[in-house]
């Protein structure tokens, strides 16, 4: 999670620079190193507070540069003490893996800097290295709240040393379930320590959070129209049902990369099966997944080996790529909140992007709403496959056809109406039940015999 100056700094209000704000020089240096020299508005205004060890309740839409603003704050308060074997000083709670991972990523070469051990505690990975790592003696861990629950109930870590404490995403992790971990250990850290927390939303759970563990902190709020975020392209494209499966596929064959979400982890692996079988680079990242897998799939998207990464939304939240600049709603987003942070994997750190949904007519109603919801307002327009205007809004073009993994040639996709979620699910994508599921169940086996009759046909 790369968080660098913005391309048109003269845009933004005059900021000081990082050195006005009083930070080490061991980090200024780096921050150099790394071309980061004019601080995100979020950055500018928050550091004073974090460096003074006031609390920071910071309210900002993912991309704004929250991860310095609370980083190098913490890094510098924590600079010269040394932390005792399973005892941290300082911790960054975050909702999921993939986020962690990537705070920590950003984090480390600010704290090597100034010699500070930095561990990353999160699920679906050896929590023998970490609870080893954490023995060793880590000033810093970055967690996510479940694991790190647990190596507390295992004795693998003491939190009444800890005296600065983040909370990142925090309206996620409400919306996750993990409040009551979240508050068991708040409340096992030092009483009298600094609390930042950072979130696009600040209500019902998160004031919670906010009244009983946050004292007189003080409030930075970045509005994305002062140019912490830039403009986004919104668009919702109308598309013909049985045009679905092509046009989709159209939109993943385009040269570079996108990233399309859906609801569930079997439509995921069903459309990624099928993007790869009519030779797109495509890869699966669901909470079905095995952690080392998620991250090396997460790797290879970012360095381009796979150009379209479909996922649920486990990567609507964390999930940072330099200059990607499409994001496609395969699923149309039916929560806001899920819109904007989908909408939050483009258009960072200063750059632009594209966010398109695709829509059945069925679907515009319910959709519109959620935009409206989410102060956004779309370009509308109808597509269809080998259409110029969708080529023009996505870069879609027609995919190669030669299958990635070997076996015949995908059959051809227009006409062929299979729902990417829902499938098997007794639940229709639009409410209903019964009747719709089973055409689509109908529907689904008619491609699948489809494609055995024209595999039996190219190997008679």
């Amino acid at each position: 999670m790369s968080e660098s100056a913005p391309t048109d700094p003269t845009a933004l209000p005059a900021a000081p620079s990082f050195a006005q704000l009083g930070l080490p020089a061991g980090l200024l240096r780096t921050l150099g190193e790394r071309g980061v020299t004019v601080p995100f508005p979020i950055q500018a205004a928050a550091l004073p507070d974090a460096l003074a060890g006031r609390d920071v309740l910071g309210r900002g839409r993912t991309g704004s540069g929250k991860t310095l603003a609370f980083g190098l704050g913490l890094l510098a308060r924590t600079a010269g003490r040394r932390a005792q074997p399973k005892e941290p000083l300082a911790l960054v709670l975050v909702p999921t893996r993939e986020l962690a991972q990537q705070v920590g990523e950003a984090l480390t070469p600010y704290a090597e800097a100034l010699r500070l051990r930095l561990a990353t505690v999160v699920g679906g990975v050896s929590a023998g290295r970490q609870a080893a790592a954490l023995r060793d003696g880590a000033e810093i861990v970055v967690a996510t709240p479940g694991r790190l629950h647990d190596l507390v109930e295992r004795k693998g870590c003491r939190l009444g040393r800890v005296r600065i404490v983040v909370l990142d995403e925090a309206d996620q992790m409400c919306d996750l379930g993990f409040l009551p971990q979240v508050t068991e250990l708040l409340d096992q850290v030092r009483p009298d320590g600094q609390r930042m927390l950072f979130s696009a939303t600040l209500d019902r759970d998160v004031d919670q959070l906010v009244r009983h563990y946050l004292r007189d902190p003080a409030v930075h709020s970045v509005d994305p129209s002062t140019g912490a975020v830039p403009a986004v392209e919104h668009h919702v494209l109308v598309v013909h049902g049985p045009d679905r499966y092509a046009v989709t596929t159209e939109i993943a064959a385009r040269d570079g990369r996108v990233l399309l979400f859906l609801d569930t982890k079997h439509g995921v692996d069903l459309l990624t099966r099928h993007l790869r079988a009519n030779g797109v680079a495509a890869a699966a990242l669901h909470s079905g997944k095995a952690q080392p897998q998620r991250t090396r799939t997460l790797a290879q998207f970012k360095n381009g080996q796979v150009t379209a990464l479909v996922a649920t939304n486990v990567a609507a939240r964390g999930l940072h790529v330099d200059d990607l600049d499409l994001v496609v709603n395969v699923d149309p987003a039916t929560d806001p909140k899920d819109y904007l942070h989908r909408a939050g994997r483009t258009a960072r750190a200063g750059r632009s992007g594209t966010v398109v949904t695709l829509v059945q007519s069925a679907q515009r109603r319910e959709t519109s709403q959620v935009l409206a919801d989410a102060d956004v307002v779309p370009r509308v327009a109808k597509v269809r496959s080998g259409e110029a205007e969708l080529s023009r809004i996505t870069g879609a073009r027609t995919p190669s056809g030669t299958p990635l993994d070997g076996g015949p040639a995908a059959p051809r996709t227009k006409n062929h109406n299979v729902p990417f979620r829902g499938l098997g699910n007794s639940k229709d994508p639009q409410g209903g039940s019964g009747g719709r599921a089973s055409r689509r169940t109908s529907e689904a086996r008619k491609l699948a015999e489809a494609r055995k009759a024209a595999r039996v046909r190219r190997s008679g």
